[in-house]
């Protein structure tokens, strides 16, 4: 199927030329969207991995505080009562050595067995890396590493905040400090150990009289908090790119209807000021035509032999001219949406009765099999000026004679595809391209809008038109219909064409 050099033709006054070009170049939703999109997410998706982690290492640090707290306490309280010693007092007040007398209703044997059981059971606890016992004073009195005991710690506002709040007090560190000298550790920790504080009181609770501290490394806990610390931020990294990949293809589709419907709304109204304008031009060229023709004719009745073939040229030209008209004015004219259910091979056989004197006159093979199939949603003049249309191009391209095959096949349910198929001398791949734009043509005298009409009859009606072809081997053109729902499918033709 042949097609000519393009002809520009000007963009309506009311829409200048290369706004939609300037818009997207000013504004690509997509790329912007893709780029703010991604990094809102990710800003969420990091701060609400962040919150999450650190809200599972505070807790999970804060439980296992207090799950020790309450495990020293009852110990304490278990030593008392296995040590008989009386249950108004607590192992708060037999912890510090210095204040032995200050107890005499207490037994000086139970009151140092009840306070070794109970430091031998503090200094035995897992993960541990130091304990310290201190007194009311902040005088270490106890300590599993001796360098410690007798040792006054000052300005130790967690001590101190532990003492005044009667609360247990944690806290996490990934390293030793060294400005604290009570954090003489009996071994280096590998990653995360935390420091507790833990109230021993008097018999009714209203004043703490000791202190326990204990630095733990906790192995365990440490694992689970690393597989939560995993499982989160895999969590928020498909959370977060489950979203974008949903929001980025919403908003492709948008791009590209937005896209479509842009070039939709510039090729409606190049169509309408060409229609305005090619009417204007069919009105004040249609009487000088007619009289042209008219006086052609007249003067080829009187005219010499000589002068014949050049009036011969005259009503040729005129004819060329009024035809140019009429396709123009067709190819405008707004396409009417009303639909009909129209039997395809019919409207396929029809064409080639109509064109069987050029095919013969070709040398054409024509290769078409009529089978039943069911009717097609289109107009019956549109399937026709179609058909038209595209065996005119083929033929045209076949001077010399070749094969035209049509094939009828229903890739998917409610689809109709009709194939047409040329060897013909083909298109290059810059010419496919061109292919569909209006008033483009390879065809000499051609005015290059039948496959342009061709296409805006098929997707006016829910179809589509596809082109394929290879220099010097021919073209392949594919029309997708859709299939009418109800009615009777169409009839069969035994008639074939060879």
């Amino acid at each position: 199927m042949q097609i000519l050099e393009q002809q520009k033709v000007p963009a309506p006054s009311n829409l200048p030329a290369g706004e939609c070009t300037s818009w997207r170049g000013e504004f690509n939703l997509l790329r912007w969207f893709s780029f703010a999109s991604f990094l809102i997410i990710a800003a969420v998706a990091a701060g609400l991995g962040y919150i999450s982690t650190r809200f599972v290492v505070e807790e999970s640090i804060e439980r296992d505080s207090m799950l020790t707290a309450q495990f020293i306490q009852a110990i304490g309280a278990a030593e008392i009562r296995h040590a008989s010693i009386s249950p108004e007092r607590t192992m708060g007040e037999m912890l510090d050595s210095r204040q032995d007398n200050a107890h005499p209703d207490v037994n000086p044997g139970a009151r140092a067995a009840a306070r070794i059981e109970f430091l031998d059971h503090v200094a035995n606890l897992p993960d541990l890396l130091l304990a310290t016992v201190y007194a009311q004073d902040r005088t270490v009195v106890w300590s599993t590493n001796p360098e410690l005991i007798g040792v006054r710690i000052e300005d130790d506002d967690e001590l101190d905040e532990s003492f005044e709040m009667k609360e247990p007090v944690s806290t996490s560190y990934h390293e030793v400090d060294e400005e604290r000298p009570e954090q003489k550790l009996l071994h280096e920790p590998q990653y995360l150990f935390v420091e507790n504080y833990i109230p021993m009181f008097n018999a009714d609770k209203s004043k703490v009289i000791a202190m326990v501290e204990v630095y733990k490394e906790p192995t365990d806990l440490v694992e689970r908090i690393q597989r939560g610390f995993k499982a989160i931020w895999l969590a928020t990294v498909l959370g977060g790119a489950a979203i974008y990949l949903g929001l980025f293809w919403i908003v492709r589709r948008a791009a590209k209807l937005i896209e479509s419907q842009q070039k939709q709304l510039i090729a409606n109204e190049t169509f309408v000021a060409l229609g305005e304008m090619s009417s204007a031009v069919a009105h004040s060229l249609r009487n000088p035509l007619a009289n042209i023709r008219s006086s052609a004719e007249l003067a080829q009745e009187i005219a010499s032999q000589s002068a014949q073939k050049n009036i011969g040229d005259i009503i040729n030209q005129v004819d060329r001219m009024s035809r140019w008209v009429r396709e123009l004015l067709v190819s405008l004219r707004p396409v009417n949406d009303d639909y009909e259910t129209v039997d395809l091979v019919l409207a396929i056989d029809d064409t080639l009765s109509a064109f069987d004197a050029l095919i013969k006159r070709s040398g054409v093979e024509v290769r078409f099999t009529p089978q039943v199939c069911p009717p097609v949603v289109s107009q019956q003049v549109l399937l026709t000026q179609i058909l038209n249309s595209l065996f005119a191009n083929a033929l045209e391209a076949m001077p010399k004679g070749g094969v035209l095959s049509i094939d009828i096949e229903s890739p998917q349910s409610g689809l109709l595809r009709m194939t047409l198929s040329d060897t013909g001398k083909g298109m290059t791949k810059q010419q496919q391209q061109m292919v569909f734009k209006p008033f483009f043509t390879t065809k000499q005298g051609g005015l290059g809008v039948g496959l342009a009409l061709v296409k805006r009859i098929m997707e006016r009606f829910e179809g589509s038109v596809e082109l394929t072809s290879q220099e010097q081997e021919g073209t392949r053109v594919c029309l997708n219909f859709k299939v009418a729902t109800g009615g009777e499918y169409g009839v069969q033709h035994s008639a074939g064409r060879g």
